[in-house]
């Protein structure tokens, strides 16, 4: 046994072994932990769903995600087990648009199965395919580590960058929405039938908007409240536009105001928003420009104005050597 820890495969036997005993580990904390009284599961997801977060959304606009089976046993080693926690990861998932029920379980096990296989990949890779290139410890322990931590951490970034990505389109399409839907209004249909007729309109320029609006219509159609479906979408979004709309709206509803009046007004405000944006970003290109000017212009200037200057300096120096065309 000795012999074979000793040998170039030692390495890849003893990363095994801890690998086969962290999972038999792993295995027997899952089947000692326990079942859930139905009762209290029953609660707890009563509890969840007074919340808010884990709303009707996922059982009216499900686009026919795929639920994988196999990782329902593993469920309780996945999914955080605490209401807030699981909660909270719901609701950044449906930011990100994946709105099954099981999508935090799915995204654990991607980061366990590409950290896992980071891991494999380059124990391989320093052990068996080049071990020759990796003689230095730190060059060594870097490229054992980096894999994984970048198969763990990396669909962390990912699912950040989507979300901000999907509030960034929400934010451009939302003035366009507005006007769109107060056309409506005023050509009188009710805000229901609005939402509704906007959604299918900017399916194709905003799918993310129009996702939302979409379950708004779908929702008050089942027969919600229109309140607490807005502000159901105004936590979805997380966006300041839209929590000020579901505001105005509200406030409209419950004070018997035009919706009319108070839409033509959020509207006006929301395109002169949306050309402050557009000013912003013209005001702030100079300076960007200012970095990428002085690397490509002012080099090749100097060179024009004190290349020939410097060439003959040279010349003079290594004994007054004619320059070419002299």
């Amino acid at each position: 046994m000795l012999e074979l820890f000793n040998s170039p495969l030692g390495p890849i036997v003893l990363t095994a072994t801890g690998a086969v005993l962290l999972l038999v580990m792993a295995l027997i904390a899952i089947l000692t932990s326990g079942r859930t009284d139905p009762m209290q599961k029953f609660f707890e997801q009563a509890k969840l769903d007074k919340t808010g977060v884990v709303a009707d959304i996922t059982q009216l606009r499900r686009k026919g995600g795929r639920e994988f089976k196999s990782l329902e046993k593993y469920a309780r080693f996945l999914e955080p087990e605490n209401a807030k926690e699981l909660s909270d990861a719901q609701q950044k998932m449906i930011r990100a648009g994946y709105l099954s029920k099981t999508a935090v379980r799915d995204f654990a096990a991607l980061q366990f199965i590409l950290a896992v296989t980071g891991m494999v990949g380059s124990v391989l890779l320093v052990f068996v395919i080049a071990p020759d290139s990796f003689e230095s410890p730190i060059l060594k322990g870097i490229t054992l580590v980096a894999p994984m931590v970048v198969g763990y951490f990396g669909p962390r970034r990912w699912l950040e960058q989507r979300i901000e990505a999907r509030k960034a389109e929400i934010i451009s399409g939302f003035p366009d929405a507005l006007d769109m839907m107060l056309i409506c209004v005023e050509a009188g249909q009710s805000l229901d039938q609005s939402i509704r007729r906007v959604s299918k309109e900017i399916n194709f320029a905003y799918p993310a908007l129009s996702e939302e609006l979409t379950a708004v219509g779908e929702q008050v159609k089942a027969g919600r409240e229109r309140s607490e479906v807005l502000r159901d979408m105004a936590k979805r979004c997380d966006v300041t536009d839209i929590t000020s709309f579901v505001t105005v709206m509200i406030q409209a509803a419950t004070y018997g105001t035009s919706i009319t009046d108070a839409l033509r007004v959020f509207a006006a405000e929301m395109r002169d928003k949306r050309i402050m944006r557009a000013e912003e970003k013209a005001n702030i290109l100079p300076t960007k420009m200012t970095l990428g000017t002085m690397m490509f212009t002012v080099p090749p200037l100097l060179i024009i104005l004190i290349g020939p200057s410097v060439v003959g300096i040279m010349s003079d120096l290594n004994g007054g050597i004619p320059m070419p065309g002299n």
